[in-house]
């Protein structure tokens, strides 16, 4: 099992945080990940970014990816929030599995933040050496789950509901867990 982890939203002052962990259960994640890739050079996009990228985009990616054979867990937390504490927080309940072959999150993190998180595993039974910081080029499942964060933070945020609710409800469907 690999889980990508990706957060939206924690640098602002209002609304909400979303941390998602995305638990890519599949058959073959090699596959899932060409899909991804596959979405993407039909979209004629380099990759996806939910900030970077045009609603148009978003949409016809959203409604590609929701497609895929995947299940998330996600945890929504009201901002001001410090990003380091509310992750800690939310990695004690949400990652209880056993059979993880690596966690990847998404962005370049300080020394310290990876400690921090590596305790964590370390107190859960698992091994330090499979958590990994990646950009978001390098890992089609952290873009995937940049999609989950950006979509379930904007539902959260009642943002353009009439064009975000209908993704929601079909991400719904695809979540095991929702902590908020």
């Amino acid at each position: 099992m690999l889980i990508f982890i990706d957060e939206s939203g924690i640098h602002k002052d209002v609304e909400h945080s979303t941390f998602v962990l995305a638990y890519i259960k599949t058959e073959n994640y090699q596959v899932l990940e060409k899909q991804i890739i596959k979405i993407e050079k039909r979209l004629k996009i380099d990759y996806f970014h939910w900030a970077k990228t045009v609603w148009k985009v978003k949409e016809k990616f959203m409604d590609e990816a929701l497609k895929l054979d995947f299940t998330t867990k996600i945890a929504v937390v009201k901002n001001p929030v410090n990003p380091v504490r509310e992750l800690e927080r939310v990695l004690v309940h949400m990652i209880v599995e056993k059979n993880i072959r690596n966690i990847y999150i998404d962005g370049k993190k300080p020394k310290w933040y990876e400690r921090r998180i590596k305790k964590i595993l370390r107190d859960k039974g698992i091994s330090v050496k499979k958590l990994r910081t990646v950009k978001s080029t390098q890992y089609p499942g952290i873009r995937l789950a940049d999609m989950i964060a950006g979509l379930t933070r904007s539902y959260f945020d009642k943002k353009n509901l009439d064009k975000i609710s209908k993704y929601y409800k079909r991400l719904r469907k695809k979540i095991i867990v929702i902590v908020e």
